[in-house]
């Protein structure tokens, strides 16, 4: 596949943030991306400014039934953020260049720290739907990433480290808003898979054998991404079904929207308590 020059993505990029520029002042901090069933988050916010995708040069557009397609320029949790209310998927047909861009974009708005949020199916054994998960390392299984193609090295090295792409005190802190607010929330390893078919019983053995605990079709690209350009990561899961090949059962989009929005609430709370403790 041709990837795009890095002529090709600065133009881009720059036609990007000069419109988005010239829609609000802020320079959020804090990006937060909300996944499938996620977009209540933004109930949450103090809104001040809200741009929908398709106004804005190259974005791409949500097609997924429950993402908004909006972002939201406000304040959380005492702090100015950005939400992208609804996020870019693999399967979709974007490229990963694509699905990558927003966050190059916030990026060079002033963004540092990536709050990454999804649905997900759990395969540990000890999860359980409307359960969240804190991720602490990620599989991917994509079959791509966006930095293949030629790197900016003004965005981050050709060969970046991804021995600790979710920050650990990003993970501390989080774990310690759990804690005190009495919420059960796991730790552990999610794996990005193409989609759009959820998996086979013999491919969620296959992947729990290899260590995942969750399994899910984006968030990968967004935090190589991140971890590209130096952003710290924090990442939350939505246990929206329960995949144990032994007791599986057939899943609608229905089940994983009423899941999420069960878990919702957990999520929101640990991610505005972080927010006011960072």
């Amino acid at each position: 596949m041709q990837r795009e020059s890095v002529e090709t993505f600065r133009r881009k990029r720059n036609e990007a943030l000069s419109y988005i520029q010239s829609q609000t002042e802020l320079r959020p901090n804090y990006m937060l991306i909300l996944g499938t069933g996620l977009g209540q988050l933004a109930d949450e916010m103090d809104v001040e400014t809200e741009i929908p995708y398709d106004q804005i040069p190259h974005f791409p557009v949500s097609t997924v039934e429950s993402h908004a397609g909006k972002l939201l320029f406000g304040s959380l949790g005492g702090k100015d953020v950005v939400a992208m209310q609804g996020r870019f998927h693999f399967y979709e047909g974007y490229t990963m260049q694509q699905i990558a861009f927003p966050v190059r974009v916030l990026k060079a708005n002033g963004a540092d720290c990536l709050f990454v949020s999804n649905a997900c199916g759990g395969m540990n054994p000890n999860y359980k739907r409307g359960d969240i998960m804190l991720i602490r390392d990620h599989i991917n299984f994509l079959g791509d990433n966006p930095l293949i193609g030629p790197n900016d090295d003004d965005l981050g090295p050709r060969f970046p480290d991804m021995s600790d792409p979710y920050t650990e005190r990003l993970r501390d802190i989080a774990q310690t808003v759990a804690l005190e607010e009495a919420i059960a929330m796991h730790q552990g390893v999610y794996v990005s898979v193409a989609g759009p078919m959820l998996e086979t019983r013999a491919e969620y053995r296959y992947l729990r054998l290899i260590g995942a605990d969750v399994v899910g079709m984006s968030t990968v690209p967004e935090v190589i991404t991140a971890v590209h350009m130096g952003m710290d990561v924090l990442g939350i899961s939505v246990i929206t079904d329960e995949c144990f090949p032994d007791a599986l059962e057939p899943v609608i989009i229905e089940d994983i929207l009423d899941a999420a929005a069960m878990a919702e609430p957990k999520m929101t709370r640990v991610i505005i308590r972080v927010l006011e403790k960072l």
